[in-house]
């Protein structure tokens, strides 16, 4: 990748990254005992890199010995962040040590400086598939385990270099940090501080890794130790004269001039990369936009850091060439670009997007877009969750074959991120990616926080693009009109009863069915009085037509439409027997009921925004609990005022303020209202017991203790009343006085 390249987590640091670059140190294990001989490096695919030197040390022959080994097996093993990988190797490529003087044969005993002694192993079996390239794309190997780090960059030895070397065994702790003192291209000199690990035997083969360069430059030969006693072969006392930690090494041009002289040159190309055909005009635009060193590698380095890749730091910046590059492999990078430049230059970020698309690698989101957005919907309610590939498919109706399963969500992202737009924009006009629109289709069925945060996300990512406000404001009001039809066709079905007093026992009656169309008039006798049995009867016949045509397992629920002084009205315990007498009719036990109050609603119109405003709130927002012996009116009004975000309300106060703590609830708009007509007290049983439930199973849960109060009295003596107003669902017009159709 050049001046770009993966960070490694600290050369030895034993991150755990994969990308560490002791995980390119290979140890070549001695047949004899199976410890390290010395080690080698990853060169390619399957293929590794070390000195002939080691390779005739791990066989048990002499150092120098230019045979070439064949038929013999290694074993070779290879550090990972998941353990250690063995696999066995033949030899492929053999250059064994010469002298440097050109006279025919080995080095002599005691030279310090030789050629060649370089041997290119291949690992062979199926282990090979556990050496493969690293990267997403690089297939796991047959048991399962990740595929290798792949090869490393190679880059020249020069003086001057800081570079790092481990043993053979690759054990963290092994690390030795040196410095090139000299490099005639032929032999590179290092000296090391007298602190931390020196190179010393088991070394050699390995690679020297040069952290400011991102890449090897080279391979451990040999070192000078200090001299011995000739009689006892140990260590002479130390005397300044001494040489102390010198160490020397092959540098990465002789090697390559070696590999190629020897017909391995294949190996050092690197997979052939198909040309990109925006790579070329990127590369000009880049050259235009910056047209210094200074300002591409400002720009370079924050490419770099939000796309977790490395940069050197010395001040350099990466050619236009280089910096395209990086932007047709890297398939966040080039909206990481156009994030930073946005600001500065928005002119060049629309012809840097318009020139991305000719390519098949950049996606849309850059990677802080990215990250934030998955955090954004995993912080969405699980039931939520699980409607939000509905929403991506009603968003985009005309994509085929997107994932059903809500587990494969991240998937249906990363296909739904690739689309170029939702086919909605003029011939001139940018056109709106997919996936914001899904994103504003997901936002509507998430509560009030998290959609607020999702559209905000939508904002940020569409003005980086350039995307009119309006075009965004579209789709967003496309999401809105979406989530009202569902939520309608979604409810259950219902039945409206508008109940007028005409009398002791007697009640004017009209009905009206919705399926989540809207209210159609259901023919009943207008002109005479219904009794409280007679309207369970009408009522009862109504739903039970209601009911064979409503789908399996949906029964209807039953709104009765009062007046403000009928709210206790006890039609849930409103019963009609059948002719035989056989089975009661019960309304409240059989079907969830509710009380709707248009007239209060209606009371004082400036309330009538926040009731829109509370009923978006009402699975998000918290239950108010209103209740106290001296609770007043003025006192409730206060609460409601200061919380504005309040759906759902109970009620337990006395008898003699009861009804207009009600009224006041229903009148400011609270759309749910939960009390006891029952409670003689301040305090209601049946309030308390369902209190917990979410506030759309409201009407079920009392529908079910309804249903207890006829085989549990004594432990149900409750008379809950549940008073319920959907915005989204109309209501006839109304005339109290004498009910007469108006729609």
């Amino acid at each position: 990748m050049g001046w770009f390249r993966a960070i490694s987590g600290g050369c030895g640091a034993g991150t755990g990254d994969p990308a560490d670059p002791r995980y390119r140190v290979v140890s070549v294990l001695d047949r004899a005992d199976g410890k390290s001989a010395g080690a080698g490096v990853v060169l390619a695919p399957d293929h590794l890199l070390t000195c002939a030197h080691v390779v005739n040390d791990a066989l048990g022959k002499g150092i120098f010995d230019a045979g070439r080994p064949e038929g013999a097996v290694l074993r070779v093993q290879l550090p990972g962040p998941s353990g250690p990988r063995v696999g066995e190797a033949r030899v492929v490529h053999w250059i064994p040590p010469r002298r440097l003087d050109g006279v025919h044969g080995p080095p002599g005993q005691g030279e310090l400086e030789w050629a060649g002694d370089l041997a290119v192993l291949r690992v062979t079996g199926p282990a090979a598939e556990l050496w493969g390239p690293a990267g997403p794309d690089a297939p796991p190997g047959r048991s399962g385990a990740p595929a290798g780090p792949g090869a490393p960059e190679f880059r020249a030895m020069r003086a001057g270099q800081s570079v790092r070397a481990w043993h053979g065994s690759a054990l963290t702790g092994t690390y030795a940090d040196v410095r090139v003192q000299s490099c005639d291209g032929r032999v590179g000199y290092m000296d090391g501080a007298l602190s931390g690990m020196a190179i010393g035997p088991g070394y050699s083969g390995g690679p020297l890794w040069s952290d400011a360069d991102g890449a090897v430059v080279g391979l451990v030969a040999a070192c000078v130790l200090p001299p011995v006693d000739p009689v006892s072969g140990r260590p002479l006392p130390y005397e300044a004269r001494h040489i102390t930690r010198r160490s020397w090494g092959i540098p990465w041009q002789r090697i390559e001039q070696e590999l190629r002289r020897a017909g391995a040159g294949a190996l050092l190309e690197g997979p052939v990369r198909d040309d990109d055909p925006a790579e070329a005009v990127l590369a000009d635009l880049l050259a235009n936009a910056f047209p210094t060193q200074m300002f591409r590698a400002d720009y370079a380095k924050a490419v770099a850091e939000r796309c977790g890749l490395g940069h050197p730091a010395d001040g350099s910046a990466p050619t236009p060439e280089e910096f395209a590059r990086v932007l047709v492999t890297e398939e966040r990078a080039l909206a990481a670009l156009t994030e930073v430049l946005r600001s500065r230059d928005p002119a060049t970020v629309a012809t840097l997007l318009a020139t991305g698309r000719m390519s098949p690698v950049p996606r849309l989101l850059s990677p802080r877009e990215h990250e934030r957005l998955l955090a954004l919907l995993d912080a969405v309610p699980a039931p939520v969750a699980e409607q939000l590939p509905e929403a991506v498919r009603a968003a985009l109706p005309l994509v085929a074959e997107l994932p059903c399963e809500a587990a494969r969500f991240g998937e249906l992202l990363e296909r739904v991120e690739q689309l170029t737009g939702d086919s909605r924009s003029g011939p001139d006009e940018l056109r709106v990616p997919g996936l914001l629109r899904a994103m504003e289709f997901a936002a509507v069925l998430c509560p009030a926080p998290e959609r607020a945060r999702l559209r905000l996300w939508a904002d940020g990512v569409a003005t980086r693009l350039g995307i009119p406000a309006s075009a965004l404001r579209e789709r967003r009001a496309d999401a809105d009109e979406w989530a009202l039809g569902r939520r309608r066709r979604t409810a259950p079905p219902r039945l409206l009863v508008h109940l007028v007093s005409a009398g002791a026992d007697a009640f004017r009656l009209r009905m009206w069915s919705d399926d989540g169309t809207g209210p159609h008039r259901t023919a009943t006798a207008t002109d005479r009085p219904y009794s409280a049995a007679q309207t369970a009867e009408a009522v009862l016949q109504v739903l039970e037509r209601l009911c064979r045509s409503a789908p399996e397992g949906s029964r209807p629920v039953v709104e009765v439409l009062v007046d403000r002084d009928s709210l206790e009205l006890p039609v849930d315990e409103w019963e009609f027997a059948d002719p035989d007498g056989l089975i009661p009719g019960v309304l409240g036990a059989e079907y969830a009921l509710v009380v709707h109050c248009p007239e209060l609603l209606r009371h004082n119109e400036r309330f009538l925004s926040d009731w829109r405003h509370r009923w978006e709130q009402l699975d998000c927002a918290d239950p108010l609990a209103i209740s106290g012996p001296s609770t007043g009116v003025r006192e409730v009004y206060g609460k409601l005022l200061d919380r504005r975000d309040a759906a759902r309300v109970s009620v337990e106060v006395p008898e003699r303020v009861r009804t207009e703590v009600v009224q006041v609830c229903l009148a400011m708009g609270v759309p749910v209202v939960l009390w006891d007509r029952g409670a003689d007290r301040d305090a209601s049983q049946a309030v308390r017991q369902v209190a917990d439930a979410p506030a759309r199973a409201l009407p079920e849960q009392i529908r079910s203790y309804r249903a207890k109060t006829l085989h549990q009295p004594a432990d149900h003596p409750g008379r809950p009343v549940l008073a319920w107003a959907d915005p989204d669902r109309a209501v006839p017009e109304l005339q109290l006085a004498e009910p007469t159709e108006t729609i």
